[in-house]
């Protein structure tokens, strides 16, 4: 049995967390780290410290700043680390990659398998399609969402980058933008709305044809699974940065 801590708890991804776990014979949660304590079924602290070294792999789902106290703690205790907390910074980011080289750290700006499937076949859409076609991502959120663009979809970009010898430069305005759309630019919009779990579009828009790969979320659902699969694939996993890739990989 897999002992999971869970930081953001008492959030909603928290709340989902639990329920997906609860439904599982592979792990428990044994505890949670949010900003108010409370009473309930496990400990819920308001510090990492109470948790005095305890747990098999912690999932991070709450905010940049908790993020940087959690590196600090799996690292002073060789912890497994699941983050799943989007808008961090670059320094954060840099911390993780440290963090790797002691412990195993899967970082991942999105859990769906879906996202990830979509992001392998935009890859190979980008390489097959060439500079004929323009690039545009489209994402959709719910109005409390904080960082834009969101963090899969600059997954998106990175990956299509990356498969394309990072030939692009990432245009995220274009309301001041007075000439034609460059051959080397990929477009990336944000639409923040109502309840909108998460919506991605990937267009291929070339003369006269639009080709469009779209992932919908109907559910937080999908997300919480993901993140309890990656921290039951984590554990027993030596010092590295892991990502959904490697995970769906060891599924084939």
């Amino acid at each position: 049995m897999i002992d999971i801590v869970i930081q953001g708890y008492n959030g909603r991804m928290g709340r989902v967390l639990q329920e997906i776990i609860a439904g599982r014979n592979d792990c428990r949660v044994i505890a949670g780290i949010d900003v108010t304590a409370q009473e309930g079924p496990v400990p819920v602290y308001t510090s990492l410290e109470d948790l005095q070294g305890a747990g098999d792999v912690l999932i991070d789902f709450s905010s940049p700043a908790a993020t940087k106290k959690a590196i600090a703690y799996c690292k002073a205790h060789s912890l497994p680390a699941v983050i799943c907390t989007t808008g961090l910074d670059e320094e954060t980011n840099l911390e993780l990659v440290e963090l790797s080289k002691t412990s195993a750290v899967f970082k991942s700006a999105n859990m769906s398998m879906g996202i990830n499937l979509i992001i392998s076949l935009a890859q190979k859409a980008a390489k097959l399609l060439g500079e004929d076609y323009d690039i545009e991502i489209i994402e959709k959120h719910h109005n409390r969402k904080v960082d834009a663009p969101s963090g899969t979809a600059l997954m998106i970009a990175d990956g299509i980058n990356s498969a394309c010898g990072d030939r692009y430069e990432y245009v995220y305005d274009r309301h001041s933008v007075r000439h034609p759309r460059g051959k080397q630019e990929l477009g990336i919009s944000a639409v923040r709305g109502g309840t909108i779990v998460g919506e991605h579009e990937v267009l291929f828009c070339g003369n006269d044809e639009v080709i469009t790969l779209s992932h919908s979320a109907a559910s937080r659902g999908v997300f919480a699974t993901g993140a309890v699969n990656a921290a039951v694939y984590l554990v027993g996993k030596g010092p590295g940065l892991y990502n959904m890739g490697d995970m769906l990989e060891n599924l084939l």
